[in-house]
């Protein structure tokens, strides 16, 4: 399966936006899909993660409650709407697509990456 992340951009702190990961190549229903970010220096770190079936999804503790990620079948893509931004939300994020749950959530070397999109968040 071929991932592209889309939806970045240059946003005001507080302000909306939606990334999305659409797939090719294969159904991404197939898949646990996580979204990941990398800020300049810093590890990256899986942000938000949904199964399969979209049954069951994890956050980050840093975007509980801001962060909801979400599979649209129909476009074959997986979305994460994210509000309120924050400035230490900056960062290249990433989705990533693995037939096992477990290789997502404890951000192992998932199968499938995305190219990423550069999310700038100005104060």
């Amino acid at each position: 399966v071929q991932l592209q992340a889309s939806g970045g951009g240059l946003v005001q702190a507080g302000g909306p936006l939606r990334l999305s990961c659409t797939a090719s190549g294969r159904t991404v229903s197939n898949y646990a899909v996580g979204w990941f970010r990398q800020a300049p220096g810093k590890e990256r770190e899986l942000v938000a993660a949904i199964s399969q079936s979209g049954s069951s999804t994890d956050y980050a503790d840093s975007v509980k409650g801001r962060f909801t990620i979400s599979r649209d079948n129909a476009k074959n893509t997986v979305n994460l709407q994210i509000n309120s931004l924050k400035p230490e939300d900056t960062a290249v994020y990433y989705c990533a697509a693995d037939s096992f749950w477990l290789r997502i959530v404890t951000n192992s070397r998932a199968d499938y990456w995305g190219q990423g999109t550069l999310v700038t968040v100005s104060s």
